[in-house]
């Protein structure tokens, strides 16, 4: 039961991560990506450090917080950089597609690293996922600019990023506790992006804000950045590194039925039948096949 917990908390987190895109869509018109992200990552670390504070939590050991710091800069920092910068060279279709490799990099990841076993039934369930994924995005995947290659492997850099986090964060999640590792974390990740957001003069545009501006701000930093990101972390704590990753072919899912919802952008038949192949994977992968009835061990019989 814990281990579906942790499913169910790694698909809410995509979800939501999902929902985030309208809002980034929105204010990345009025200010750069730079600074969205420190946005995002300030207030959800903010709102995590109260949350740890009122509940006393154990932070991170001093021997981990080097390591803690670490995956900070390479999930919360380099990350979103990678992002940022690989939609410039390609579409959010595209993109979204080449981010969904990120159950096959866990995957791999975590069998080099001897942290998950590599299993047919996961990687069934990784690749129909995937698919399902591009056959979602299939009627925007056909229109590419010149050089969209690039950004595709950017995304894929940002994948391999995530993996890495995923697979490397979980023992020092199982030590501190998600709230904790997740506050540390994501605040050296969030001071790294201010650092750089202030050195670009990327905050300038802010002066211009207005409320519509600031709310979408405080949704990506509540719910697109505390709330996802400790789900994510309570789902790495309950279940394995590939298990949670496959819930991002979630994320573009969501996003396209915001798109739907919010933006007007047309619902065709293969976002239904690409969210149908996305649960399926996800059901696949997470589950485990029927074992075999244990055999009955038969006595023998004494004969007179």
């Amino acid at each position: 039961m814990s281990e579906a917990w942790g499913v169910l908390a790694a698909v809410l987190s995509s979800g939501l991560g999902g929902t985030s895109i309208g809002a980034t869509r929105y204010l990345v018109n009025a200010v750069d990506p730079l600074a969205i992200g420190s946005f995002r990552f300030g207030i959800g670390f903010l709102l995590l450090l109260a949350v740890a504070f009122l509940h006393g939590a154990q932070w991170p050991r001093h021997p981990d917080w080097l390591s803690v710091a670490g995956l900070g800069v390479l999930y919360f920092a380099l990350f979103p950089i990678l992002f940022n910068a690989s939609l410039i060279f390609t579409t959010a279709a595209r993109g979204a597609l080449a981010l969904s490799t990120l159950p096959l990099l866990t995957m791999v990841v975590g069998a080099a690293l001897g942290s998950e076993a590599l299993t047919v039934r996961k990687s069934i369930g990784v690749v129909i996922a995937t698919l399902g994924v591009a056959l979602a995005l299939l009627a925007n995947l056909a229109s590419a600019p010149p050089g969209a290659w690039r950004g595709d492997l950017l995304m894929i850099a940002a994948a391999l990023c995530m993996a890495l986090y995923s697979v490397w964060s979980k023992p020092f999640i199982a030590r501190s506790g998600p709230i904790p590792f997740t506050t540390v974390s994501m605040g050296v990740g969030a001071a790294c992006l201010v650092l750089i957001s202030y050195w670009r003069g990327s905050f300038a545009p802010v002066a211009a804000f207005e409320v519509p501006q600031w709310l979408a701000a405080i949704y990506l930093g509540a719910f697109g950045s505390a709330l996802t990101f400790y789900l994510w972390a309570f789902a790495l704590a309950r279940t394995t590194p590939t298990r949670v990753a496959i819930s991002v072919t979630v994320n573009p899912i969501t996003a396209s039925l915001v798109g739907a919802a919010l933006l007007d952008e047309p619902l065709r038949w293969n976002l239904v039948a690409g969210i149908l192949a996305v649960f399926a994977g996800i059901w696949i992968a997470t589950t485990s096949g029927r074992s075999p009835a244990p055999a009955t061990r038969l006595s023998r019989v004494p004969m007179d």
